[in-house]
């Protein structure tokens, strides 16, 4: 069996037995280490790998967005308005760095991937410093 079917195989299964949030997570976290290689490519081919990157993220996030829409969604509705405040901040980020790929500026896009995906694992991440 080649890698490629062995793979798909893989993510056929893996993606079968996630749970909802399970497979979110999983998607963010993919799309964080997209945007944190991009951040780290060579520098001739870092624009377009950043744009590649972000626009995938962008999708991501409008998905998450439809959802968010749903007036049957069972989040509390003061939870909706938080992250769909927070898909406005990433599209408008999101066309800044397609506009301008700026590594620097991924770096609030992968945190927030990284955090919401922690999160929807039932992991709060580090505590704060003090």
């Amino acid at each position: 069996m080649s890698t490629r079917l062995a793979l798909d195989a893989y993510q056929s299964i893996e993606k079968s037995t996630l749970t909802g949030r399970e497979l979110e997570a999983n998607v963010l976290t993919r799309v964080a280490d997209m945007l944190a290689q991009a951040k780290q490519a060579d520098e001739s081919q870092r624009g377009e790998l950043i744009e590649h990157a972000v626009r995938h993220n962008l999708r991501v996030w409008t998905l998450f967005q439809a959802e968010l829409l749903d007036p049957e969604h069972p989040l509390p509705a003061e939870v909706r308005q938080n992250l769909l405040n927070l898909t406005a901040f990433i599209d408008k980020r999101s066309l800044e760095l397609i506009a301008d790929p700026k590594p620097e500026k991924l770096d609030i896009l992968i945190a927030i991937n990284r955090n919401i995906a922690a999160g929807l694992r039932g992991d709060p991440g580090p505590a704060p410093e003090h």
